[in-house]
C-alpha cells in the first residue's frame, strides 16, 4: 500500500509489483483476430516477439463472418499483408489471384484462417476483453507507472498481463445509431426486432425477413449501396433509402473514374436504380422517432427547421456507420481527438471533411501513440469516427507499431503507403472483374440478373466516403 494519503508508491511496492510480473519479460498482447490484428502478429513473430492474439468471437475474424457474403471493393493485391505472406509461403501457401475481389468468407477461408493456423495456440478463440489497467495502478498514479505491466481482464474472471497492447478490436460491434444529430431517435430501442444493422445477408440466410417486405435503409455508404444493390434483386420488395444530405452524390461516388472499378461500379449501378423508379430516394431525412405498429415501423422525419414527415416499412436496415468504443481503456491515458476519437495527431490525417480513403497519408506509431506508452489502437478503431479505413492503412500501422515495440525505432518511422486514389483510374478492371465474380457486393455473384443501363458520372462527383 501507499505510505502517503497522496498514493505515492513506494520503491518497495514497486518492486513487489515488478516480481509479480516483469512488464519485459512478457508477451505483446493483440486484441482481435481480424486482418490487422493477425498482421500485427505476423510482424511481431518476424521480429521474434512474443504474443498473444486475444479474439472475442468463436472463430478467426468473427466481425468479418458476419459479412461473409459481401465482397470487398479492393482485389486481394490490397488485402494481404507483407509480414503474413511471407509466413504463409514458406509454410507453403498459395497466394490467391491479386486481381481478384474476395469475399470476406474467402478473406477468412483463404487468407487469415491458414495465418492464425500458423500461431497455434497464441490465438485464444472466445477470449473477450472487458477491461485494461496497470498492474496495481489506476489511470491517477503516476510514479513509476511505465515500468508495470498492463493487466487484460477477461469476461469470466480470468486476467493476464502483457509488456505492450495492440488493439485491433474494431468498431463492428458499436454501431452508430440511427437518430440524426448523433442520437437514438425516440423509440429507437423499441423497435429494435425490426431494426438490422449494416450488411444483413439480403440475398442468403437473411432472405426470408426481407422478400416481399417494404425495407428502408438508411445511410449514405457503401454499406447502405450494398444492401439496396441487393434489395434490388428480390421480387415484390418496395425499398426507400433516406440519407440526411440534399442528394447522393457521395454515395454515388467516381463511377468511371474511381481507381477501385468495383466501387464505381457499385455506385453507377445504384444510381440507375433511383433514376428508374426501383429506389425511392428519401433526401433531406433526420430520423427523429420510431413507433412500431401491426408490425410495422414509422419512422418520422424532423429537419433542422422543424418540418416533420413519415414513412411507414417493415424493415429498417440502419447502416449509418460505427464509432469506436473506449471503454476497455477507461484506465489507461488516452490522448483522444475531441471530433473524431482517434489519437490527437492522427485526427488531421484522416478528417472525412478533407479525406478519402486514398488520400490519407501514411502513418505509423507516432501518430498512433497516446500518453499511455505501449498502448495502441491500430485498424479501423484507430480511425474512430472517420469512414476512411482501408486495409492497407492498418497493415502499415501494425508494421510500424510492431517494429517500434520490438526497439527498431528507424523501421518504426520509415511509414510508406500506396493506396488507390479516388478519381485517378480509367474503369476498364470493372467490366472484367464483372464477368468474372460480378460486382463486389452479394453472394459469390453478381447482384442484377440483367445489366443495367450504365449511367455517366461526372468527375465532379467523386465521393469520399469509407472505400469498404
Amino acid at each position: 500500500m501507499s505510505d502517503s494519503c497522496c498514493g505515492t508508491t513506494t520503491s518497495l511496492e514497486l518492486e513487489q509489483i515488478l516480481t509479480a510480473g516483469d512488464a519485459g519479460a512478457l508477451p505483446v498482447v493483440v486484441i482481435g483476430a481480424g486482418p490487422v490484428g493477425l498482421a500485427a502478429a505476423a510482424h511481431l513473430a518476424e521480429r521474434g516477439q512474443d504474443f498473444v492474439v486475444l479474439e472475442a468471437g468463436r472463430q478467426v475474424a468473427s466481425s468479418v463472418a458476419q459479412w461473409g457474403h459481401v465482397r470487398v471493393f479492393s482485389p486481394w493485391k490490397y488485402n494481404i499483408d507483407a509480414a503474413a505472406k511471407r509466413l504463409l509461403q514458406a509454410d507453403g501457401w498459395t497466394e490467391p489471384d491479386p486481381e481478384w475481389l474476395p469475399t470476406g468468407a474467402e478473406l477468412i477461408d483463404d487468407y487469415l484462417a491458414p495465418l492464425a493456423k500458423l500461431f497455434g495456440s497464441r490465438v485464444r478463440l472466445g477470449a473477450k476483453v472487458s477491461a485494461i489497467s496497470r498492474l496495481g495502478y489506476d489511470r491517477v498514479r503516476t510514479n513509476g507507472r511505465e515500468d508495470v505491466p498492463f493487466l487484460i481482464r477477461l469476461e469470466g474472471g480470468q486476467e493476464l498481463q502483457a509488456r505492450a497492447i495492440i488493439d485491433a478490436s474494431g468498431t463492428y460491434t458499436s454501431p452508430n445509431v440511427l437518430g440524426a444529430s448523433g442520437l437514438p431517435a425516440y423509440g429507437e430501442a423499441d423497435a429494435a426486432e425490426l431494426i438490422d444493422h449494416a450488411l444483413p445477408d439480403v440475398l442468403g440466410a437473411d432472405r426470408q425477413a426481407y422478400e416481399g417486405k417494404h425495407t428502408l435503409v438508411v445511410g449514405a455508404g457503401h454499406s447502405a449501396a450494398t444492401t439496396l444493390l441487393a434489395l434490388a434483386e428480390l421480387a415484390n420488395t418496395p425499398i426507400t433509402w433516406a440519407i440526411r444530405a440534399g442528394n447522393a452524390t457521395r454515395t454515388y461516388g467516381g463511377g468511371a473514374a474511381d481507381a477501385l472499378p468495383a466501387r464505381g461500379a457499385l455506385g453507377t449501378r445504384l444510381r440507375a436504380h433511383v433514376d428508374s423508379g426501383r429506389i425511392q430516394l428519401l433526401t433531406g431525412f433526420f430520423a427523429h422517432s420510431l413507433t412500431t405498429a401491426g408490425g410495422q415501423v414509422i419512422m418520422v422525419s424532423r429537419d433542422p427547421s422543424g418540418t416533420e414527415r413519415s414513412v411507414i416499412v417493415d424493415r429498417i436496415v440502419a447502416a449509418t456507420g460505427y464509432r469506436p468504443d473506449h471503454s476497455i481503456a477507461s484506465e489507461l491515458r488516452l490522448d483522444l481527438d475531441p471530433i473524431l476519437g482517434s489519437t490527437r495527431r492522427l485526427a488531421p490525417l484522416i478528417d472525412p471533411n478533407q479525406h478519402s480513403c486514398g488520400t490519407v497519408p501514411a502513418h505509423g506509431v507516432d501518430e498512433l501513440s497516446h500518453p499511455e506508452p505501449g498502448y495502441y489502437a491500430v485498424g479501423v478503431k484507430s480511425y474512430g469516427r472517420a469512414p476512411t479505413f482501408l486495409m492497407a492503412t492498418g497493415y502499415e500501422q501494425v508494421r510500424s507499431v510492431a517494429a517500434a515495440i520490438a526497439g527498431d525505432w528507424e523501421a518504426a518511422r520509415d511509414v510508406q503507403l500506396d493506396l488507390p486514389e479516388t478519381g485517378v483510374c480509367s474503369s476498364d478492371l470493372a467490366e472484367a472483374q464483372e464477368q468474372r465474380v460480378g460486382l463486389a457486393t452479394g453472394i459469390s455473384g453478381g447482384l442484377l440478373a440483367a445489366p443495367l443501363p450504365l449511367v455517366t458520372v461526372g468527375g465532379s462527383e467523386v465521393g469520399g466516403s469509407c472505400c469498404g
